[in-house]
């Protein structure tokens, strides 16, 4: 099911990893609204880290930092240990950064190739309108066969796939044109238990081949099926940071639930129901 992948991996001074991504007090206010204020992470080769959150939290505008939709107004983004500005999502996906995001962009009637290679088409011969159909299907096949996706025929319109299915070749798409870090936005949130399963098997797959994965979800028990490291936000701060091995499911979820905030309720309103 895991593709191979060869990566030239540095080293960073401490004799650590160089973190493939990594946000340093990262803040960002839209005039005197502050949506974010000192967000710090960091993504690895071969690591899901879980950006959690309730709605509202600062997850899409974490996202649109890192994916280059606009610029942190505080702290530093750095790609391979080195600081950068990023300046449009095609910035970012030359320094391989590709957002999958929940409503995929994709053309329902059109067949599974066309949607892959949907603004990117492989053209023959001198008329930049002939499109080499067969080489984009052979591709197609090729790269969903090496992310583990049985789809035998690409002609189908990808209306017709499941919700997990067209995730996981959105997922393929970014990968073939030169990901190394995928964030994926909330891609298990309209999908049933079976389909959320399909999805979270690839995005294992994905971290087993070497690729760093930003996975956002407001669902704790994805996050620790298939994350290595934890962040929560609420209300555009940090609340939490630590790593698969410093936390059970059961204290993400509550966590993820309210923590104190939901304990004090709960005592508020037994309290309230016993007078």
């Amino acid at each position: 099911m895991t593709a191979t992948v060869d990566r030239h991996v540095e080293e960073a001074p401490s004799g650590g990893k160089v973190p493939l991504v990594e946000l340093k007090n990262i803040g960002k206010s839209y005039g005197n609204i502050t949506a974010l204020k000192d967000i710090s992470l960091r993504v690895h080769a071969g690591q899901v880290t879980g950006i959690l959150g309730d709605n509202g939290a600062g997850k899409s505008t974490l996202i649109k930092i890192i994916a280059g939709y606009h610029p942190q107004t505080d702290g530093e983004l750095l790609i391979d240990g080195e600081p950068i500005k990023l300046t449009s999502p095609k910035d970012a996906l030359g320094k391989g950064i590709a957002t999958v995001y929940q409503n995929l962009a994709v053309v329902p009637l059109m067949p599974v190739w066309r949607n892959f290679f949907l603004g990117q088409e492989i053209r023959q011969g001198r008329f930049p309108w002939a499109l080499d159909a067969n080489a984009m299907r052979a591709t197609t096949l090729t790269e969903l066969s090496k992310m583990g996706i049985d789809l035998p025929d690409v002609d189908v319109p990808i209306g017709s796939l499941s919700g997990g299915q067209r995730q996981c070749v959105a997922i393929a798409r970014a990968v073939f044109f030169g990901a190394r870090v995928l964030i994926l936005d909330e891609p298990t949130a309209a999908l049933g238990v079976k389909q959320s399963g399909v999805v979270l098997k690839y995005i294992t797959a994905a971290k087993e081949a070497g690729f760093g994965v930003v996975f956002i979800t407001h669902n704790p028990h994805h996050a620790h099926m298939v994350g290595d490291h934890f962040v929560l936000l609420n209300r555009g701060q940090q609340k939490l940071d630590c790593t698969y091995d410093d936390i059970t499911l059961e204290h993400l979820t509550q966590e993820m639930a309210g923590g104190d905030e939901l304990e004090a309720l709960s005592h508020e309103l037994r309290g309230a129901k016993g007078g």
